[in-house]
């Protein structure tokens, strides 16, 4: 196999210091289960260093994993323990606006010592999370996210459900986090990426397994600005799931590329026999190196399942006619190596000097950060397609708050149902959806420190 950890890469930059801990007052909502950011440690590096300070959802990397069954409620209240304002966005899930967690645009940012109560329903099943929407550039980085599970009414055929959150971290010498959070090379070039990576939080998870297993594996991309190419060795198996939407027909598993905030369901069987160890491999380089080990105990079974059913599918509208649709154009911007020479902030015209003093470097038509008037205004039910020009050196994760798309392909045909694309560097990309979900909703790059210089707007669904 030739297959090993990576090694604990030296990061740069002064170790974070736990910030004091704010204690809010009696909650409104004490009838309400509370989910607590605040922060914590965590065994992030090897053994032989210390535990790494971090901020997380009940002090702990990843959060609490919330599972409910589709159709059924969610009510958390959010109590801010931590030393800046901060939100929660449960990314994916077709929610009330009200609750989707964007500060100035759904809500009033949560101050320190704060608490806001989310009450939804999820509609949809499959696999989502939830994180920061304030500062996220360094409080998704410090460990601010959890996974969201909606189950299907009917129990899906597999021996067990795993929940993967993949993160890369950037890690001092000590095994700490490493500082310089939203340093302008960072968010002028690729984003913060790191130098080790964790899967729940283990920088080396084993999970014992069975031959001829079979397991649903939900693999969610929670780094700020890395994608991941992922493949399985030693099990085989379906990709039935992208971004928590079923695939109406399950394609078997090869090289898989998670863009930062894209999730995939695969139901694998394990095919390394007792003694072997199977894996989640990156697909990077010469060899790739173990994501995930699974050590195999005993047999489950003489032989593998037949082919699975696809998962039911949840009730997306269907497209309208693409030919009637509202054409929206959307170009990509800025960065680093880009030839923007200027763009509009604030109702006013800046160049590439000024807006750098403003912290922003990228645009979306000709627009950097969150501009007064939406993209888009659209009737509810319209069929709406986005043309994206990526204009830019960089690749770029585009997520639509409240929605999820079909991206439009060369033929005229249309992909799976997403809510991220990842639209490369130079490309052009269509996406069309139905605006069937009232209200105001981001569109944004999630490579986070891209959004947070510049790469964001919104549009109203009326």
């Amino acid at each position: 196999m030739n297959l090993s950890r990576r090694r604990f890469l030296a990061g740069t930059g002064l170790a974070v210091s736990a910030p004091a801990l704010m204690i809010p007052a009696r909650s409104p909502h004490a009838a309400a289960p509370r989910l607590v950011a605040r922060p914590g440690t965590a065994q992030l590096a090897p053994a032989k260093y210390k535990p790494s300070d971090i901020w997380g959802y009940e002090g702990g990397v990843p959060g609490p994993v919330l599972r409910l069954k589709r159709g059924e409620r969610l009510t958390r209240n959010f109590v801010n323990e931590l030393p800046q304002a901060s939100t929660i966005h449960w990314h994916g899930i077709r929610i009330d606006n009200r609750m989707d967690g964007v500060p100035h645009l759904t809500q009033a940012a949560v101050e320190p010592g704060g608490e806001f109560l989310y009450d939804f329903t999820v509609p949809d099943a499959g696999t989502y999370w939830y994180h920061p929407h304030n500062r996220t550039w360094e409080q998704l980085a410090r460990g601010l996210y959890g996974a969201l599970i909606v189950e299907e009414n009917e129990p899906v055929e597999v021996d067990r459900d795993e929940v993967l959150l993949i993160d890369d971290w950037r890690l001092a010498e000590d095994g700490n986090l490493a500082g310089n959070f939203g340093n302008m090379h960072d968010m002028s070039h690729a984003g913060r990426l790191g130098n080790w990576l964790t899967v729940n939080g283990d920088g080396d998870l084993k999970m014992p397994v069975r031959q001829n297993e079979r397991l649903r594996l939900r693999l969610v991309n929670t780094a700020n600005a890395r994608v991941m190419k992922i493949e399985l060795r030693k099990m085989a198996g379906w990709v039935a799931a992208l971004d928590g939407q079923p695939l109406e027909r399950l394609t078997p598993m090869e090289t898989l590329t998670l863009a930062p905030a894209q999730r995939a369901d695969l139901i694998v069987d394990v095919l390394a026999a007792p003694g072997e160890e199977a894996f989640i491999a990156s697909a990077e380089g010469e060899n790739g190196y173990a994501m995930v080990t699974f050590p195999v105990t005993d047999s489950a079974r003489e032989a593998r399942l037949g082919e699975p059913r696809p998962l039911p599918a949840n009730d997306i509208p269907a497209l309208g006619d693409l030919e009637k649709a509202r054409i929206v154009p959307l170009a990509m911007q800025g960065g680093a190596m880009g030839r923007m020479q200027g763009a509009m902030m604030g109702g006013q015209m800046m160049g590439m000097r000024d807006l750098v003093q403003k912290g922003k470097v990228w645009a979306l038509n000709g627009v950097a950060d969150m501009p007064h008037d939406p993209l888009v205004t659209v009737d509810r039910g319209e069929t709406v397609v986005i043309r994206m020009v990526n204009e830019t050196a960089w690749p770029h994760a585009m997520h639509l708050h409240g929605h999820h798309f079909r991206q439009v392909l060369a033929d005229g045909s249309t992909g799976p149902l997403r809510d991220t694309l990842l639209v490369e560097r130079t490309e052009t990309a269509s996406i069309a959806f139905v605006a069937d979900n009232p209200g105001d909703w981001m569109l944004h790059c999630h490579m986070v420190e891209h959004s947070e210089t510049g790469m964001m707007t919104w549009i109203r669904v009326a």
